[in-house]
């Protein structure tokens, strides 16, 4: 089943059953009209969700087009947003650049920070950048959305929580990162808002790609138009989602609706090596940060910028018969002027 919220004048959207290809949806105002709503009674509000994308896909409901371009986020804001950094290589990346030992605690212990939740951005809206100095990134990244969690779950009843899986834009801007982090307090500023995939999807419609606790597929970066990153969600995972969520929840309950990322996908060369550009016969990057990384490594400084006005991104999974899953998060950055109201 595929979930979609489109734009209808409200914060949150009109709640959709989408097509598994995407082609057509139809209104799911009788069963919940948001998505949160759904998340909030899932176990009830799963039935009839199911039961629409049933009777949409046996032609039972006509259904309307669907289009990309009239999406939300899923869940255009939500109670909690935590992105862990699952892939290890990804920071293994950051420190060995800046000269810093990566701890032995961070194969064993997951990090995550808490992110800024109160205004996703739309999958095909611009991202508005104040300043280029700012050192505007895409992260590439797989999240799950989760209904109520309580405190102290396992990671194996953690699993059972997963309810939605969505493609994430964690925009970061990686200027502001080291003076916020030298503080000793964490990510705000260097955090804006993120945006995510124009389609949320049950575990069961991903279907042998979803093993339980992670995606057996390859993420697709393209950035400019050209091929940017094709790393494999399942490949270097240290920490899959039941253990990220039960990371989440070791010390409070997690509300329906929470959204747990994965962090950065990053994959190491076959090699054993830091990794390649596609074009080089690797699987490329998720991110400008870790290209960046790893110029900074082989030549004692990064030469790839960081995104300016006008540069585009954009992320998508394809399945085996190289349908689209979740859509395309597509993304192009652009000046931000502020209102004069505001």
């Amino acid at each position: 089943m595929k979930l979609a919220s489109l734009r209808d004048g409200t914060r949150d959207g009109q709640l959709v059953v989408v097509t598994d290809d995407l082609s057509r949806y139809t209104p799911a105002g009788a069963v919940a009209g948001t998505l949160q709503a759904a998340l909030d009674n899932w176990a009830a509000a799963e039935p009839g969700l199911a039961d629409l994308a049933d009777r949409l896909l046996l032609g039972q409901i006509e259904g309307m087009e669907f289009d990309e371009e009239a999406c939300l986020s899923p869940l255009p804001r939500a109670y909690q947003w935590a992105d862990g950094s699952a892939y290890v290589n990804h920071v293994q990346l950051v420190r060995q650049a800046r000269g810093a030992v990566l701890p032995e605690s961070f194969w064993t212990d997951p990090l995550m920070y808490q992110g800024g939740s109160d205004s996703f951005i739309g999958p095909r809206e611009a991202i508005p950048l104040v300043n280029e100095a700012w050192g505007l990134d895409f992260e590439a990244e797989v999240a799950v959305v989760t209904d109520d969690v309580p405190m102290g779950v396992s990671e194996e009843a953690a699993a059972g929580h997963i309810k939605l899986i969505m493609l994430v834009n964690d925009v970061s801007l990686r200027g502001l990162i080291p003076g916020e982090l030298g503080k000793g307090f964490g990510f705000f500023q260097s955090k804006p808002s993120s945006s995510f995939s124009p389609v949320a999807v049950t575990p069961d419609a991903l279907g042998e790609a979803w093993d339980g606790g992670k995606i057996t597929l390859p993420m697709r970066v393209d950035y400019n138009g050209e091929i940017f990153g094709r790393p494999r969600c399942d490949v270097d995972m240290t920490f899959e989602f039941p253990r990220l969520i039960a990371h989440a929840a070791r010390t409070r309950p997690l509300a329906a609706g929470t959204v747990i990322g994965s962090g950065t996908v990053s994959n190491r060369d076959v090699d054993g090596g830091a990794g390649r550009p596609v074009k080089e016969g690797g699987v490329g990057y998720s991110c400008i940060a870790e290209i960046r990384m790893i110029e900074t490594i082989a030549d004692g400084k990064p030469s790839t910028p960081f995104m300016r006005i006008g540069d585009r991104v954009r992320i998508e999974m394809r399945d085996d018969k190289d349908n689209s899953i979740f859509g395309a998060i597509d993304q192009t950055a652009v000046q931000y002027v502020r209102n004069r109201s505001e």
